[in-house]
């Protein structure tokens, strides 16, 4: 038969005596919570999947298209291999491709998975398809157990493949690329879970007639024996066994589980050591998991340590901006993050596996709000936004590309390659995409005895029928700061909720009824609630949201862009990306005040950002190049080339040379004020203009070198009657030039006597988008109103963060550039094209005039002057006044301090 589209008389008839609910006994399902507070003291508690219901949103949307595909899928199909291993009839069902295809090594492995989906399913929402497939499905597996015994295999034994793969594994034989123990761990997972959302008594036996084959096969081991086992894949065999012990109290399962503890891979983190470089990721993650189970079921503080420091390790030395960790499936080096931006990294498994862990640990220390920041970041941006959809059937994408002009859509060549799809995929991450697709809400509430808390920021109505109470959350988070959570029914006497306050906010507020409470909202804690709260009793929970940069561990020029809990990427479209691109943070605004939409300037060109959840369908980019741009250009006056170094190069002894203005970051000089000199570093190293060993010699090469102090690393500006400037070495006196005056690229930088030649003379170009700052008011320049339009007067006001107030220099000839409004797309220029002193500075359309035209004359450290090409004065105050909102004006360049200008 087939269940593609099941209905209750096909399923009885096919069924029989065998027949699911309510042919098959059900019972209770008993819960570990009461083994695990005494084990171990805690108290705080998830309410069950079926007391938490999603209500409109992402979140919904996803659980929604999985459900419709957890309804559609062929179960004779998954059977098929059970069935025919098993020697029994596959029902003519068509066997499936990918990864459950029959010739495929681990086969079967994601049944168990669905046997989860299709119970949380059902315990979530209510559906009866997917608990009758999930009954159906423990039935059919009943009678493949059953049959072990004409297929000539041992009591209790159930797998789609060779009871000998496992003599193999024990012999060290086994080179079939088969992973065994991880099929079975999935599907004894699965069968725990539907005994423990369904109550299925059938379930339940099977379950425990498989458990007690692995204990006879894994009894006769010696420890030798059992450990070199564990170097292949296992998946969580630790785990589900304590399960079942806590589930049953019978301690013999905790014994098979501690079998499974892996020394190699345990011993190291239980005494704090990071050796997961090289490892397969996913391999590991759920030995972590079980470690947790295993302390639940003793108390033995060795087991939380492992958990505890592997979960430190991951989040702060392994894991991406996005919250996922692995490339090509694999930990790499500590802190590798920017060197490892590629096709193919953050495996979904991985995500799913992290949130379990996350979970447990944090219930163990539920003061610890980091543990839910980083629950939210995963969650959100990597296993919500792995889910394409496009897709009625909510496929997922294997890999989540981090390398520039990435795409979602990306998997195993062995079931298609791209997205996972019906029938002919079934990789791991599409087995655990369906089961975290259908517990989404399982983490929002916790309670510890009558404490409420609220963990996560989502659309939801729980019902806390104990307590004859309902709670509704309402919310459009992220796209929007504030949520509110309502109270109704019988509220009780006085108890307390307590709510996540991320780490990354500032100022948040909680509110009761419209009155904003006295309580401690620390970024990083909980704020309490404490009162006999009334039915109709709303709280109000404001989280503000900033643009911050996630720099990456290996590369602080390398940062990906957050706004709150949310990742923005740039949206590329069909472009495809050779390299990261070079972003202008400060160039990062919001559209309108509301959603998560922005733009910027990246590559001296605009991108749309947008949350990295919804980056679907085009090439996007998660990191970005954002090394300095708060440094300058140095043009050389005689060839029009910039300074810039060798090759790239980051080491010492870089030579400094001159090329054509492309854009990279080694072109890119800070300025950092030295007493009366300056010191130039190098935006793509790090390093420091110098002389090669301090010579004081005409044409000694000019070079890079670590900011040691030495005097040859300090420069100081020449004024020159063209408005250019010379670059003059305080260890030699020599100007910094180009060797033999050359204006060819490439040619090397030297010290030069001073001669006037052009090629020691040189003009400062601001890098990329900037604020230009006032340094006798320190207000920055914009424009009144924000205008957009010609003639907008040119004023002086307080950072506020609008877009007005942001400058991009567009070089133009002989040293002179342009100054464009980031808000307007105007340039700097004088009303009316005037030369009088006193001429008001407006924007207007670049067309080409002179007054649009200005230089950077020197003014001492960082500050400058701004000349004007038409008639030499320069960019000052009206009035030399150091009030917000005055009039910005040309004057005569007579030294006063409202005449420097700073660019920040």
């Amino acid at each position: 038969m087939s269940l593609s589209s099941p209905d209750r008389r096909s399923l009885l008839k096919a069924t029989g005596a065998l027949a699911l609910a309510p042919a098959v006994a059900l019972a209770p399902a008993r819960t570990a919570a009461a083994a695990t507070a005494a084990a171990t003291g805690t108290t705080t508690q998830p309410f069950d999947l079926g007391r938490v219901r999603l209500t409109a949103g992402r979140l919904r949307e996803n659980q929604d298209r999985t459900l419709a595909y957890l309804r559609f899928v062929d179960v004779d199909r998954l059977l098929y291999n059970f069935r025919a291993n098993h020697r029994l009839s596959t029902n003519a069902a068509a066997p499936n491709g990918g990864w459950d295809a029959p010739a495929f090594p681990f086969r079967t492995h994601v049944q168990g998975h669905f046997l989860s989906a299709w119970a949380q399913a059902h315990a979530a929402t209510g559906d009866t398809a997917c608990r009758d497939r999930a009954a159906y499905t423990v039935a059919e597996l009943a009678r493949c157990q059953a049959n072990n015994a004409a297929a000539g295999f041992s009591a209790g034994y159930l797998s789609g493949f060779p009871e000998n793969d496992f003599a193999q594994l024990e012999a060290g034989t086994l080179k079939n690329g088969n992973v065994p123990y991880y099929c079975v761990h999935k599907t004894m997972a699965g069968l725990l879970d539907v005994w423990r959302l369904l109550g299925s008594t059938q379930a339940r036996d099977v379950l425990l007639a498989l458990a007690d084959w692995v204990d006879r096969r894994t009894a006769r081991l010696t420890q030798g024996q059992m450990q070199a086992l564990l170097g292949t894949e296992f998946g969580g065999m630790n785990e589900v066994l304590a399960d079942l012990h806590l589930r049953t109290g019978d301690a013999r399962w905790l014994a098979v589980a501690q079998r499974f503890d892996h020394a190699a891979v345990l011993d190291p983190l239980a005494a704090g050591q990071d050796r997961l470089n090289g490892l397969h990721a996913n391999t590991q993650v759920p030995k972590w998991i079980g470690a947790v189970r295993e302390y639940l079921a003793t108390g033995t503080a060795r087991y939380h340590d492992i958990a505890a420091h592997a979960w430190n390790i991951c989040t702060t030395a392994h894991s991406y901006a996005v919250g996922g960790n692995s490339q090509a499936e694999h930990f790499r080096a500590p802190n590798a993050i920017a060197s490892q931006l590629t096709n193919d990294n953050c495996e979904l498994c991985n995500s799913y596996n992290m949130l379990k862990l996350t979970r447990e640990l944090w219930q163990l220390d539920p003061a610890r709000a980091s543990y839910f920041d980083f629950y939210e970041r995963t969650l959100l941006n990597h296993v919500v936004g792995a889910q394409n959809p496009a897709d009625p059937h909510g496929h997922v994408t294997y890999f989540t590309p981090l390398k520039p002009g990435g795409r979602r859509g990306v998997g195993p060549a062995w079931g298609g390659g791209t997205w996972s799809t019906d029938h002919d995929s079934f990789w791991c991450c599409q087995g655990t995409g369906v089961e975290s697709n259908t517990k989404l809400a399982d983490s929002v509430y916790f309670h510890d005895g009558t404490t409420l808390i609220v963990n996560l920021f989502v659309p939801t109505v729980l019902s806390w029928a104990e307590r004859g109470l309902t709670v509704t959350q309402t919310t459009s988070y992220p796209a929007e700061d504030t949520t509110t959570i309502k109270l109704t029914g019988s509220t009780g006497d006085t108890w307390s909720m307590r709510v996540r306050i991320p780490g990354w906010t500032s100022g948040a507020t909680v509110s009761v009824n419209g009155a904003v409470q006295n309580v401690t909202a620390t970024p990083g804690s909980y704020a309490v609630l404490t009162r006999a709260w009334a039915s109709g009793d709303t709280v109000t929970v404001k989280l503000p949201m900033r643009v911050a940069l996630a720099a990456a561990n290996d590369d602080p020029g390398v940062a990906a862009v957050t706004y709150g809990p949310v990742v923005l990427c740039g949206n590329y479209g069909s472009t495809a990306l050779a390299a990261l691109p070079v972003l202008d943070p400060a160039s990062i605004t919001r559209n309108g005040t509301a959603g998560l939409s922005f733009t910027a300037t990246a590559n001296g060109a605009p991108v749309a950002l947008g949350p990295f959840h919804d980056a679907q369908g085009f090439n996007y980019t998660v990191y970005w190049s954002t090394r300095s741009t708060s440094g300058f250009r140095l043009l050389d006056a005689g060839s029009g080339l910039v300074l810039g170094v060798q090759d790239m190069s980051t080491a010492d002894g870089g030579r400094a040379l001159q090329w054509a203005d492309s854009g990279t970051a080694d072109h890119d000089w800070e300025l950092l004020v030295d007493g009366a000199a300056l010191r130039l570093r190098n935006a793509n190293s790090g390093k420091v203009l110098g002389v090669q060993d301090m010579s004081a010699a005409d044409g000694a090469a000019v070079l890079q070198w670590a900011d040691n102090g030495t005097a040859d690393h300090r420069w100081t500006v020449v004024a020159t009657p063209d408005g250019s400037h010379g670059l003059r070495n305080a260890n030699s006196g020599k100007l910094l030039g180009i060797a033999g005056g050359s204006t060819a690229q490439g040619a090397f930088a030297v010290q030069a006597p001073d001669t006037s030649a052009a090629t020691s003379r040189w003009w400062f170009l601001p890098t990329g988008t900037r604020r230009i700052q006032n340094v006798a008011s320190g207000l920055l320049l914009g424009v009144s109103g924000m205008s957009t339009a010609d003639g907008g007067p040119v004023v002086q006001w307080g950072d506020n963060g609008t877009a007005d107030h942001l400058w991009t220099a567009v070089v133009d000839s002989g040293g002179y550039l342009r100054l464009r409004n980031a808000n307007s797309g105007k340039v700097l220029a004088v009303e009316g094209g005037a030369t009088a002193n006193g001429s008001r500075i407006v924007q207007w359309a670049d067309d080409g005039a002179a007054d649009h035209r200005w230089r950077l004359r020197h003014g001492g450290g960082d500050s400058f002057r701004l000349q004007s090409a038409a008639g030499g004065r320069v960019l000052g105050v009206a009035g030399a006044s150091t009030a917000q909102g005055a009039q910005v004006v040309l004057w005569d360049d007579n030294g006063s301090a409202d005449h420097l200008w700073r660019f920040v």
